[in-house]
C-alpha cells in the first residue's frame, strides 16, 4: 500500500512537471513569435527620400520636419522608433528616428530625410533597396488620451490645422492603418480650421479604446464631441 502510494505520488509529480514544461515552452514560443512579427531582426525594403518640399511642415507625429535631422517616415512603426537602415548596394548604414508616416508612393516602404539619405548614398539614385533593423524606441513619444467631452456622441481628434494641405496629409497618413478618417472644417473668430478626426462613437469606452491605441503609437489625441461646431 505504501509502495503504491509512493508510485502515485511520483506519477502526479511527473505529470505536474510535464505540464509546467509545456506551459513554459508555449509561453516562450509565443513571446518569440510576437517579438519577431512586431520587430523583425532584418526587413528588406525599398527606400526613398524627401527634403526641401516638406521643410518646416508638420510631420504626422506633430514634430516639424527638418530635412537635416536623421529622421524617417514609415507606414507602421510607432513614432520614436529608431531604425538602422543599410543600403544593400554599398553597405552604408544610418540610424534614424521614425517621426512621420509615408511613403505615399506605391512600391516604396520607407522615406528618409535628406540627411539620412545622404548618409547611405541615396540622394543621386532617389530609390534603393535597403535592410531595416529595429534598434528600440524612445517611449517619450507615447502620449496620453485627453478629453474635451464626457457625454453625447464622440469622435477622436488627431490634429487641427489652419493649412488644409497639412490636414489632407495627416488624413492620408492615418489611412495607412485606420478607417473612417475625415476632415472637419470649422470657422472660429473668422479663421478656418481643418480638424482631422476618426470615427463616430456612441460609447466613451469605445472611443477610448481606439484613442489609447493612437496615443501609444505617438499621436496627440483628443476625445471630443462629434458635433461639427465644437
Amino acid at each position: 500500500m505504501t509502495h503504491g502510494t509512493h508510485e502515485w505520488s511520483n506519477y502526479k509529480e511527473y505529470i505536474a512537471r510535464y505540464f509546467l514544461i509545456c506551459l513554459l515552452l508555449f509561453l516562450l514560443a509565443s513571446c518569440a513569435t510576437f517579438s519577431y512579427e512586431k520587430y523583425p531582426e532584418h526587413d528588406y525594403a525599398v527606400a526613398s527620400w524627401y527634403g526641401s518640399d516638406f521643410q518646416g511642415k508638420p510631420t504626422s507625429s506633430g514634430e516639424i520636419f527638418n530635412m537635416y535631422a536623421l529622421t524617417c517616415a514609415h507606414k507602421e512603426y510607432p513614432f520614436g522608433t529608431r531604425l538602422k537602415v543599410t543600403n544593400i548596394s554599398n553597405k552604408k548604414s544610418v540610424s534614424c528616428l521614425v517621426n512621420d508616416r509615408g511613403p505615399f508612393v506605391e512600391g516604396r516602404d520607407i522615406d528618409l530625410s535628406y540627411a539620412a539619405a545622404k548618409e547611405i548614398g541615396l540622394i543621386g539614385h532617389g530609390v534603393c533597396d535597403v535592410t531595416i533593423e529595429y534598434l528600440g524606441r524612445d517611449t517619450s513619444y507615447v502620449k496620453e488620451v485627453k478629453y474635451l467631452s464626457d457625454s453625447g456622441v464622440f469622435t477622436i481628434q488627431v490634429g487641427s490645422f489652419s493649412d488644409r494641405l497639412n490636414a489632407v496629409r495627416m488624413k492620408a497618413a492615418l489611412e495607412f492603418k485606420y478607417s473612417n478618417v475625415f476632415i472637419n472644417e470649422v470657422e472660429i473668430n473668422g479663421k478656418q480650421y481643418y480638424r482631422v478626426r476618426i470615427g463616430k462613437f456612441y460609447k466613451r469606452d469605445d472611443a477610448y479604446q481606439l484613442a489609447e491605441t493612437l496615443a501609444d503609437e505617438g499621436y496627440e489625441v483628443l476625445i471630443t464631441s462629434y458635433d461639427e461646431n465644437i
